[in-house]
C-alpha cells in the first residue's frame, strides 16, 4: 500500500468513527419535489431549488434553445470567446432586480465568493464577517492577504465592538455575511450592520444566496430588509431559487468593471454553458412577475413550524438541532422511512455540538406533503 494510500485510509478511519464519513448518493430529481434515492422514491426537503424552477416548462424550454443556437459550451473564459451574446440579458435582470448599475456573472457562487474580496481588499486593509459566513467567504476572505476578524453571529454590538477598536489601524474595510443564513435559516440585522458600514466607512457585502426569489417580492433579504440601495456589494448564486447554475454581484458599475479586470475566479475560469445563462435569464423572468409563486415556500414554511410549535420562521430553511452527527443520521434515516429526503448537517459543515436535520421548504410541496412531514418528525423524537 502507497503512502498516499495510507494516510486516506487513516483519515477516512477517523472520519468514520465520529460519523463524519461522507459519500456520494445518486439521487433522481422530478416535478413536485419528487426524488429517487437508492431505488426509493421520496419527497425531498433538503433542496434549494425553492421555486422549482430547474423543472418549470419554460425554463427548460430556454435551455434547450440556447444549445441549439450557441451549443453545449462556453469553450473558454469570458475574457477570450466565452462570453456568448446570453450574458447581456442575464446581468441586466440582475441588476435591476437587486436595484444596482451592474452585475457580474461568474461560473458559481464559491468562485464568486472566492474571486471578490481580493480584488477590493488586500495588504494593510481589514475584514470584519460574521462567524458562521459560507466556507466559499472563507476561501475569498483567506485569499484576499487582508487582515480578517469575526464577530460574534448576527452581533451588530459585537461587530462594532471591534470596529471601533481596528477600524482605524486600516485603510480599507470590508463586512461580509450571508443575507440568510444557510444552516440556520436566520437572517442578518441588515439595516444595522448598513448603519454601521456607514458609519465607520466600511463596505458591506452580502451573500443573498438562499434570499433571491423568496424574500422582498423575489429581490432578496436586502429588499425584504429594506435597504437594498444601501449595500453596496451584492452576491447571490444563480443554483438554488433561480433554478440553474452559476454566481454573480451586483454593484456600480465602477467595480463591476474593476472585478473583469482582476477577478481571478472570473478571469481564468471557463464561462457557463449558454444553457445555463438563458435557464437563468426564463427563471428570472417568472421571479420578476409572478408574485403568487414567490410566496408560496415560505407560506410552506410557516405551516411546518406551527404545527411543531418552532418559531416564526425567518426564511425558507428550518433547522432542528440534534446535537450529535449520529443523533442526525439516525433521525434522517428514520425520516427516509417514511418517504422524505432530509440530509443530516455534520460538522465542520456546522460547529461542533449543533449537527442537524436541514429542512427547506419550495413552492411544489402541497399542505398534505408538509402535513405527513410534521407527523414523520414526531416520531422522530428530534423536537426541542
Amino acid at each position: 500500500m502507497s503512502g498516499i494510500e495510507q494516510m486516506a485510509r487513516s483519515k477516512l478511519a477517523e472520519l468514520e468513527a465520529a460519523a463524519l464519513r461522507r459519500a456520494l448518493s445518486e439521487t433522481g430529481r422530478g416535478d413536485a419535489g419528487q426524488a429517487t434515492r437508492d431505488g426509493q422514491q421520496m419527497i425531498s426537503f433538503c433542496c434549494n431549488d425553492y421555486l422549482g424552477l430547474s423543472q418549470h416548462p419554460q425554463v427548460k424550454q430556454a435551455a434547450l434553445a440556447a444549445i441549439e443556437q450557441y451549443g453545449a459550451g462556453a469553450g473558454a473564459s469570458r475574457l477570450v470567446t466565452g462570453n456568448h451574446p446570453l450574458y447581456e440579458d442575464l446581468e441586466t435582470r440582475l441588476a435591476r432586480l437587486k436595484e444596482t448599475e451592474a452585475a457580474l456573472v461568474f461560473g458559481s457562487g464559491y468562485l464568486a465568493n472566492l474571486g471578490i474580496p481580493p480584488v477590493l481588499v488586500g495588504s494593510g486593509d481589514l475584514i470584519l464577517a460574521d462567524e458562521l459566513s459560507h466556507a466559499s467567504m472563507h476561501a475569498g476572505i483567506r485569499a484576499s492577504n487582508a487582515d480578517s476578524l469575526f464577530y460574534r453571529h448576527n452581533d451588530v454590538a459585537d461587530c462594532q465592538k471591534i470596529l471601533d477598536e481596528q477600524r482605524g489601524d486600516y485603510r480599507h474595510c470590508l463586512i461580509m455575511t450571508e443575507g440568510v443564513f444557510s444552516m440556520d435559516g436566520d437572517r442578518a440585522p441588515l439595516v444595522a450592520l448598513c448603519d454601521l458600514a456607514e458609519r465607520c466607512d466600511a463596505w458591506l457585502m452580502t451573500d443573498d444566496a438562499h434570499g433571491i426569489g423568496v424574500l422582498g417580492d423575489g429581490r432578496g433579504s436586502a429588499a425584504e430588509a429594506g435597504v437594498a440601495g444601501r449595500i453596496p456589494l451584492q452576491m447571490g448564486t444563480l443554483s438554488k431559487a433561480v433554478g440553474s447554475y452559476g454566481g454573480f454581484i451586483c454593484a456600480t458599475k465602477p467595480v463591476i468593471d474593476l472585478l473583469i479586470n482582476r477577478a481571478r475566479s472570473l478571469i481564468y475560469a471557463t464561462g457557463l454553458p449558454p444553457a445555463a445563462v438563458a435557464a437563468a435569464s426564463a427563471s428570472l423572468e417568472i421571479i420578476e412577475n409572478d408574485g403568487v409563486l414567490i410566496r408560496i415556500p415560505m407560506e410552506r414554511a410557516r405551516r411546518f413550524t406551527r404545527q411543531l410549535g418552532l418559531p416564526e420562521p425567518e426564511s425558507t430553511i428550518v433547522p432542528l438541532i440534534t446535537g450529535t452527527a449520529e443523533a442526525a443520521l439516525a433521525a434522517s434515516n428514520l425520516l427516509a422511512k417514511d418517504g422524505f429526503l432530509v440530509t443530516a448537517i455534520r460538522p465542520p459543515t456546522v460547529p461542533e455540538g449543533t449537527a442537524r436535520l436541514r429542512f427547506t421548504f419550495a413552492a411544489h410541496h402541497s399542505d398534505d406533503d408538509i402535513d405527513r412531514l410534521v407527523a414523520a418528525v414526531k416520531k422522530t423524537e428530534i423536537l426541542p
